[in-house]
This record gives structure tokens, C-alpha cells and sequence, in this order.
């Protein structure tokens, strides 16, 4: 089971946007951090996916 935060640092997850609608198998997903106080709205980052094999947009997931 996930530990309890401690503080304002929180475990995220960020998942492709771009692979949905390709057919392609599989999910691209990637595991974080971040301080929900400075950053209190969802996270965005372009991180590389490997079954597209390109970089494509990863939004945070509840």
C-alpha cells in the first residue's frame, strides 16, 4: 500500500494523451512527483513514449 505524504509532495502519475486514438497496443506511463502547493492545477510534460518512439504529451491522471 502507498505511504501517506507527508506534506505538500505528492506521488503522480502521467499518462500519453496522443496514443489513444492510434490503435496502437500498450500504455505509456510514467511515475512523479509533485509539491501540489506550488502546483496545484494537473501536470503536463512532454515525455517519450516508447511504442509511438517519439515524444508526445503526458498529462497527470487521478
Amino acid at each position: 500500500m502507498a505511504k501517506k505524504a507527508k506534506g505538500n509532495r505528492i506521488q503522480i502519475i502521467l499518462e500519453c494523451t496522443e496514443q489513444k486514438g492510434t490503435g496502437v497496443p500498450g500504455i505509456s506511463r510514467y511515475v512523479t512527483q509533485k509539491n501540489r502547493r506550488n502546483t496545484p492545477e494537473r501536470l503536463e510534460l512532454k515525455k517519450y513514449n516508447p511504442f509511438l518512439k517519439r515524444y508526445t504529451v503526458h498529462k497527470e491522471i487521478k
